[in-house]
């Protein structure tokens, strides 16, 4: 019964009233009356002040904590928001540390879990796709041992096949490595000025046979006539462009598409967009055509040999060049993928980079 603010400030009144009268007792021609009277009034004055003072500083707060516990049980974290920070009750600021603490602890805890989800997809993702190349080059081996060796035509084509296989084994190993080294840091962007109208047109030059092929039309154009310098990791931009045109010429609906590359130079920066005419993306798969190994339409994209890593590096070395790769997309008239690089120069330590002379 003694436990809440009304029980302890009830003994706690009783005590100082008790007190009180004795000593007031002591006092000669202090009638019986006037006895009584002190002790109801300090009985009352001291239970009040007590009683208010325990529920507002103490009881409240405590009442508090035992909500939060209950929340972090059930994974509420909203409760956290609500909180007044501005107090100056001890308690309170105690209470609010605590808090604050449990919250970080809980976010923590969150995140770990969707890392573990994260680690177990993606340790799927790669089996799969290891599996595939590595059975497809074993199988062509296997058949040649087993005496197909015997027939001249026959081992040439099996053993191109074996080697398209081991390449492309190879490709996603070195593609995994470069998102690994984005991701922890390890990997520092060499930035240097460079003119990115002239590698696009480098890039046009060594695509232009695939293109042709499916008879689509690459078109360049820029806001100006002149070179457009820019500041940034020559290689890994030129990754990044590569990987985006490819991707447009790839994933076509017909034959009869357009690429377009566009450089807008303005306020010291290069708004760099690449635009087709293809199918599009669905609207449900915009979000998550980043991840690794993500691919929409997974048997068309199969047949067109991605491996669903390409955008994912794109992703990594845009964000370790401080800006993101934006998309516009409906379906039937094709996507616009667009960044944003620096024409100026810029502080070293506002990117994880080693600025180099052009």
């Amino acid at each position: 019964m003694f436990y809440n603010s009304r029980g302890v400030a009830s003994v706690l009144g009783v005590v100082i009233a008790v007190v009180t009268t004795l000593f007031l007792s002591l006092v000669k021609d202090v009638s019986e009356m006037a006895l009584l009277v002190v002790l109801g009034i300090s009985f009352s004055c001291s239970y009040i002040l007590i009683m208010f003072t325990l529920e507002f500083l103490v009881f409240r707060e405590l009442s508090k904590m035992y909500d939060m516990l209950d929340n972090l049980k059930s994974d509420n974290l909203s409760f956290f928001e609500e909180q007044n920070n501005t107090s100056t009750n001890p308690i309170k600021m105690a209470n609010r540390k605590i808090l604050d603490y449990a919250s970080e602890k809980q976010k923590e805890i969150e995140n770990l879990k969707r890392m573990e989800v994260y680690r177990r997809e993606f340790l799927a993702d790669v089996s799969h796709e290891l599996k595939t190349p590595i059975f497809a080059a074993q199988g062509f081996v296997h058949t040649l041992l087993d005496g197909a060796m015997e027939d001249e035509v026959i081992l040439k084509r099996f053993l191109k096949k074996a080697a398209k296989s081991l390449d492309g084994l190879d490709k996603m190993v070195h593609n995994l490595l470069s998102i690994s080294q984005l991701e922890s840091g390890d990997a520092k962007l060499l930035v240097e000025k460079y003119d990115l109208r002239e590698q696009v047109e480098d890039i046009f030059d060594q695509l232009d046979n695939k293109a042709e092929k499916r008879n689509i039309d690459l078109k360049f154009s820029t806001s100006t006539k002149e070179n457009v310098f820019v500041y940034a990791d020559k290689r890994r931009i030129g990754h990044v462009m590569t990987n985006l045109v490819v991707n447009a010429i790839k994933y076509q609906d017909n034959d009869n598409g357009l690429v377009e590359v566009t450089l807008l130079e303005e306020d010291g920066k290069v708004f760099v967009s690449v635009a087709d005419n293809g199918f599009g993306i669905p609207e449900e798969d915009v979000k998550r055509i980043f991840e690794r190994f993500y691919r929409v339409e997974k048997s068309r994209a199969k047949s067109k040999g991605g491996n669903g890593l390409g955008l994912a590096i794109v992703r990594h070395i845009l964000q370790a060049h401080g800006t993101q790769c934006h998309v516009q997309t409906e379906v039937g008239k094709g996507s616009t993928f667009s960044f944003v690089l620096h024409s100026k120069p810029f502080k070293e330590e506002e990117l994880n980079i080693e600025m180099i002379s052009a």
